[in-house]
């Protein structure tokens, strides 16, 4: 080895073939995945990897899994058909976000009732915008920054990802069919939340703590941007969430586009995944 060439062993990654995610297998979730347009355009998958995991090297993390012979011929993206297929591009650049992660439980989103942007039976209150037909506060909390109510959740706050993950959910889709009832948000968010991170108990509190470390990823190859697709839009995203304590790295994975909306293009949408 010449002088100066690194002596750190790079990231060798490994598709984990019989890991399943709850959310893309519970038949009430796909059919709100559906309904907002991202199911046949979100998957998860799983893999290992073979050195220690440290945060502070997460760029490296990545720049390994996009250069791995196994991730590149295994990991899905929609294409510009809207079909699955596998990534395949000799990747030259990444960049990396590293997301915060601390929250335990879904109590961020309570403000949502004292402000009045949810009724206390859950109904999302509606509201007039001069360009979204059928807005409502919800979404104006979520994406108009000047909004009276868009300071309810805290800048901190926002940038964690679990409210990143409600935000996706209930922006959606491109044909998006919007909820009445802010529960199927939160609960879907809370599902996939627990499905792709790992917890621990602190033996001395006995605090659960989330021992995962979430990374916003983006890959370019010699043209450009080429995933999690060749178009930026703030709804088309990847995230890979490392365990560090089982070396594995789950991949949450969305295109925004035109999700399937029959049964019949969701068993199909399945088929190509699979294969």
């Amino acid at each position: 080895m010449a002088a100066g060439d690194s002596l750190e062993q790079k990231f060798t990654f490994n598709l984990i073939y019989c890991k399943t995610f709850s959310f893309l297998q519970d038949r009430n979730t796909t059919e709100l995945l559906m309904k907002w347009s991202m199911l046949g355009r979100i998957t998860a998958q799983a893999f290992t990897f073979d050195q220690p995991f440290h945060p502070y090297k997460s760029h490296e993390f990545v720049s390994d899994f996009f250069k791995d012979p196994c991730v590149l011929s295994n990991l899905k993206v929609v294409g510009a058909a809207g079909l699955w297929k596998n990534l395949g591009r000799k990747v030259t650049n990444v960049t990396v976000e590293t997301v915060p992660c601390t929250k335990i439980s879904v109590d961020m989103f309570d403000p949502l009732y004292s402000c009045g942007i949810v009724r206390p039976t859950g109904h999302i209150t509606q509201c007039f915008h001069q360009y979204y037909a059928d807005f409502d506060e919800l979404r104006k909390m979520l994406m108009i920054e000047d909004s009276e109510n868009y300071e309810i959740i805290s800048r901190e706050d926002r940038q964690e990802f679990l409210f990143r993950l409600f935000k996706h959910l209930c922006l959606g889709g491109e044909l998006c069919q919007y909820e009445d009832i802010v529960t199927h948000y939160i609960e879907t968010t809370r599902l996939i939340y627990k499905d792709i991170l790992s917890v621990q108990k602190d033996p001395e509190t006995k605090e659960i703590k989330i021992v995962s470390t979430v990374l916003k990823v983006t890959a370019y190859d010699d043209s450009g941007l080429c995933y999690p697709s060749e178009t930026e839009d703030d709804q088309t995203f990847a995230y890979l969430i490392v365990d560090p304590f089982k070396r594995n790295v789950n991949v949450l994975y969305h295109s925004y586009g035109i999700g399937v909306v029959t049964d019949t293009d969701r068993d199909m949408s399945h088929t190509e995944l699979v294969q």
